[in-house]
């Protein structure tokens, strides 16, 4: 569950994407590394990564690295447990912790005549 607007829109957004959806559908069977993900996704190494920044900086992907057998350093990335339940109710509770102000404020038309 969310602590703060800004933690909302930021998995929101990172969710709002079809690649990085499919990311999170093939982390869930596994854990693995990126170029093994890139296979397996068919997208190249560098697009692959700019999704799991974004996905790692909502918090929904994490990362570490591991000496695999070769001697290679490789990045293993694995999904963070996460529920994402949006009603009126959350979205209400969230907007008070948004940090910017325009978020919160509407574009101040309202009530004009």
């Amino acid at each position: 569950m969310w602590t703060t607007g800004d933690e909302l829109l930021r998995q929101l957004g990172a969710l709002g994407n079809p690649h990085r959806l499919r990311i999170i559908a093939a982390l869930r069977a596994e854990r693995t590394y990126v170029s093994k993900l890139a296979r397996e996704l068919r997208i190249s190494r560098a697009l692959l990564q700019v999704h799991l920044r974004k996905l790692e900086a909502a918090g929904l992907v994490e990362s570490g690295f591991e000496v695999g057998e070769d001697g290679k350093t490789l990045r293993f990335y694995e999904l963070t447990p996460f529920s994402v339940v949006l009603t009126p109710e959350t979205i209400a509770a969230a907007v008070p912790t948004l940090t910017t102000p325009e978020s919160v404020q509407g574009d101040g038309e309202e009530g004009r005549t």
